[in-house]
């Protein structure tokens, strides 16, 4: 598929940002929340990786882990299924040194036996709650011209409300930086409700892996527990920590009423353009039909997967794999997932279905444009 970076390896984080979403993974991680039709979170930040040559990439995951398993499986369509690194999903408790662990810093802690048996010179670490097509390769070359020990990548961008909302005390949510003309970090700050554009934070670093260890041993030591927070931002004067602007599309989750405005950002095609170009994105195949439309069927601005049969009308929408919409039906700025049935002569509006969702015939559900109405996986209405 691609050339193999042997310098860097992959660590990923899919629950970090569990609390932001609570609907949603109930039963699953952030990490394989359905999105964009036919991927789950998790996919953008592999695929990214893969496609930069990154194969041995990790994922220490801390609960709700079965649907992320059952998604990615061995890796085959990421091209991981390796000997030697590929894909490596580490649950707690799988040794006797892995736990359930609440931040970064005790995540990396219980792998510090794998983290010194690899080769790789640098570790790229990175959350899942970020949807972004990213050139880990520029990002890595930055980091070695600059001879930074950690490379933070950020946007520039105002803080979205909802990430506003969603803070509290004590929750390590989001970070931005102050940077002096050189790039150099100088302050990070946590949950900041500034206004304007500032420089925030992706959740994607690199770090020299024998940096790392020697970081990550004397941390866990002094029982620090988030990477940022407690290891970084009170040693920002003794270490060089380098900011990496980025440029490209980005959608950040922080609640549900992001992720329904993130999902729907993409009926517009330049949006859609900017996140699947010019690298591919990856996901688990499931060897569905086309699309059917039948008879008086009608679609209009929507961004509808394979397996979908269509015998209704559908507006504005993102319906994934196997939807269907019964005859006589109304389907308006919705996000349907997996398998949602619709029945005939049902009317939805600025709803969320989960995967298997039924909606009997003739119900009418309308939700708000500031507040979609979810509807839990397996529900019937």
């Amino acid at each position: 598929m691609v050339k193999s970076n042997a310098d860097a390896l992959g660590i990923l984080f899919p629950n970090s940002y569990d609390s932001l979403i609570p609907e949603l993974v109930t039963e699953r991680s952030m990490a394989s929340i359905p999105f964009g039709g036919r991927y789950r979170m998790v996919d953008f930040v592999l695929s990214s990786m893969v496609n930069c040559g990154i194969d041995n990439i990790s994922l220490v995951v801390r609960r709700n882990y079965h649907s992320l398993m059952d998604h990615l499986g061995a890796g085959r369509e990421w091209d991981l299924t390796r000997k030697n690194g590929g894909l490596n999903i580490v649950p707690p408790f799988a040794e006797k040194s892995v736990k359930v662990y609440n931040g970064r810093v005790e995540a990396l802690a219980s792998i510090l036996e794998f983290l010194r048996s690899q080769k790789e010179t640098y570790v790229v670490m990175a959350d899942t709650n970020i949807v972004a097509n990213f050139d880990f390769n520029a990002l890595i070359e930055a980091h070695v011209k600059s001879g930074a020990d950690i490379t933070i990548v950020y946007t520039d961008e105002e803080i979205p409300q909802s990430a506003k909302e969603s803070r509290g005390i004590g929750q390590d949510l989001y970070y931005t930086l102050a940077t002096d003309e050189d790039g150099r970090v100088t302050d990070m700050y946590l949950n900041s409700v500034a206004d304007g554009v500032q420089k925030f934070v992706m959740n994607y670093y690199v770090v020299n892996r024998e940096l790392l260890i020697k970081q990550i041993s004397e941390a866990y030591i002094r029982g620090y527990v988030y990477y940022e927070r407690d290891l970084l931002a009170p040693h920002l004067d003794k270490m060089n920590v380098r900011a990496f602007r980025y440029d490209g599309y980005v959608a950040r989750i922080s609640n549900l009423k992001s992720y329904f405005d993130e999902n729907m950002k993409l009926l517009d095609d330049a949006n859609l353009d900017a996140l699947f170009d010019p690298s591919p994105i990856y996901t688990k195949i499931r060897d569905d039909n086309p699309t059917r439309y039948v008879g008086d069927a009608k679609a209009e601005n929507v961004l509808v997967a394979d397996g979908c049969v269509i015998e209704g009308e559908i507006e504005n929408s993102v319906l994934f794999r196997g939807v269907h919409v019964g005859k006589g039906a109304k389907v308006k700025n919705c996000v349907l997932m997996q398998d949602t049935e619709i029945g005939e002569g049902a009317s939805v509006e600025y709803v969320i279905t989960d995967k298997r969702v039924t909606i009997g015939a003739g119900k009418e559900l309308k939700g708000a444009d500031t507040h979609p109405m979810y509807i839990a996986k397996r529900q019937k209405v």
